[in-house]
């Protein structure tokens, strides 16, 4: 295999979780990281990450600070050796359920508040459209509150 053919395929890798990154609300860099440590066997300099993405050191140093707190990865440094490796931590696909889980559960709780808010509004309107408007919201309600429970069913269960 030639390195022009090693390097699409990576290309490839990091294309595909900076896709997957931003499907879930973040950015591509966010998913460059990720490709790149798992193309670096778990494990990169800090430097390294940067020049196989194409991003500075400051951005991939900005973008990890969000990665670790959300338990992706941990930044070590190696008895003997100034470079700072950034490293894949614990287990990626429970990391990013966490992360899914997260951002669902925040939609659900922002919608029902606007359901409550509209709610509150309605009560204060007369009109020949209040009643059926508030239908709609009452049953939006319990389909969002359907969906809640079945995203609490979904974080109890374990991955394969």
């Amino acid at each position: 295999m030639t390195d022009a053919e090693i390097g699409e395929i990576e290309k490839r890798i990091l294309d595909t979780f900076s896709e997957l990154a931003k499907s879930m609300g973040f950015s591509p860099i966010h998913g460059n990281i990720i490709g790149s440590l798992i193309i670096g066997s778990g494990s990169m300099p800090l430097q390294d990450i940067a020049k196989k993405t194409g991003y500075s050191i400051s951005m991939i140093s900005l973008s990890m600070d969000l990665l670790e707190i959300l338990g992706i990865v941990r930044k070590v440094k190696k008895s003997g050796d100034r470079k700072l490796y950034i490293e894949l931590s614990g287990d990626l696909l429970e990391s990013l359920k966490k992360v899914f889980l997260m951002r669902v559960k925040k939609g659900i709780t922002g919608s029902l508040s606007a359901f409550e808010q509209s709610k509150g509004k309605l009560n204060d309107m007369r009109g020949k459209n209040k009643e059926e408007v508030l239908k709609t919201i009452n049953m939006l309600e319990r389909e969002i509150k359907r969906l809640d429970k079945y995203v609490t069913l979904l974080s109890e269960t374990k991955l394969p």
